[in-house]
């Protein structure tokens, strides 16, 4: 009965607006189902990224912490474990910072579309790339240190292909919590793009001074100071070469970008919250687990702390600016709302 009464709708529209605007109309409806497809993918693949990307982290965590301190372990593991864990070894690190990655450019992708993505990914993994390169060669803006093993191919033999790629997930995460939360601000737009890329560029400098001293002095270290530092082993130029890479790659990518506001909802911040307090979670764990407690304490202060504020102060409802949705999104918003409201809109009473 409801096809039949469908298929009657149907005639009476083909008849009131012409074969032409029936054509047109099923052909959208159709194209926009074909969207909401695809996205309903992304999300799942974007989900899964993310999942590989957290599970990486804490069989890292398992292994650096417990498993290669005990020599016995290692030694009384079948020769499939073995093997097993030499891979965790060799690629563990590099998997997790791919997977990362991945779970972020899908992300960001789907919520701002290829232009923004693209345009701030590119941006950061070339700057920080080139920070990096100069860096292992001259020690500015660093400091001078150099890469070991375990994050995957070095680029020109310096820098593990993973290392940019950590710069622009880790960034890009870090700058969209802190431009977020300042959008909520009743203060000028340069206010809020300078906020968002100075705050941005502290959130992912606070990563680094927690898991730095942990990371280079660990069990199996994945990079040594050639000149340790007063910070627990780290020169404190660390952290302006840290931040002065961060400002400069946010800065490119903020010109590059739509200067309107974001229009986000809390709940489209989750993720971005999720893969941020998940890095840095797993940099504290390495730090206290190496007894540094004094950069563990700073990251909860000028890193978790601030970033939860930023996303407690976006709003819940869900409102997206057209300027930062792609075509074809807004169409699937305005069709979800329509039908959602109006079910029966699109039948002829």
């Amino acid at each position: 009965m409801r096809s039949e009464k469908n298929w009657q709708n149907i005639l009476i529209l083909r008849d009131r607006l012409g074969k032409d605007e029936i054509f047109l109309r099923v052909s959208m409806t159709t194209n926009i189902l074909r969207g909401l497809e695809f996205m309903k993918k992304l999300v799942i693949l974007e989900r899964s990224f993310l999942a590989g990307h957290i599970a990486s982290m804490f069989f890292g965590l398992a292994g650096l912490l417990f498993v290669i301190p005990n020599t016995e372990f290692i030694v009384s593991l079948s020769p499939i474990g073995q093997k097993v864990f030499a891979w965790s070894m060799v690629g563990g690190g590099a998997a997790y910072m791919v997977l990362g990655t991945a779970a972020v450019a899908i992300y960001a992708y789907r919520v701002f579309g290829f232009k923004a993505w693209f345009t701030f990914m590119v941006s950061a993994i070339t700057i920080s790339l080139s920070s990096e390169l100069l860096g292992t060669s001259t020690g500015f803006p660093f400091g001078h240190y150099r890469y070991l093993s375990g994050l995957g191919y070095k680029i020109a033999g310096l820098v593990p292909f993973t290392i940019p790629l950590s710069w622009f997930y880790l960034g890009f995460v870090a700058y969209l919590l802190a431009r977020s939360g300042l959008e909520q601000l009743n203060i000028s737009k340069g206010l809020r793009l300078g906020g968002a890329i100075a705050f941005g560029s502290i959130l992912l400098t606070s990563w680094d001074f927690v898991l730095d001293p942990a990371m280079s002095q660990a069990n199996l270290p994945f990079w040594i100071w050639e000149q340790p530092g007063g910070f627990f082993g780290m020169p404190y130029q660390n952290f302006f070469g840290w931040l002065g890479t961060g400002i400069v790659f946010m800065t490119v990518a903020t010109l590059l970008w739509e200067k309107n506001p974001l229009s986000l909802s809390r709940s489209q911040l989750i993720f971005p919250l999720i893969v941020y307090l998940g890095n840095l979670g797993f940099a504290l764990v390495m730090s206290v687990g190496a007894g540094f407690w004094i950069p563990a304490f700073l990251g909860i202060l000028v890193g978790a702390i601030p970033a939860i504020v930023f996303f407690s102060m976006v709003k819940s409802q869900s409102q997206i600016s057209g300027k930062w949705a792609t075509e074809d999104e807004q169409e699937f918003i305005v069709t979800e709302v329509g039908m959602k409201s109006n079910p029966d809109s699109l039948a002829v009473k």
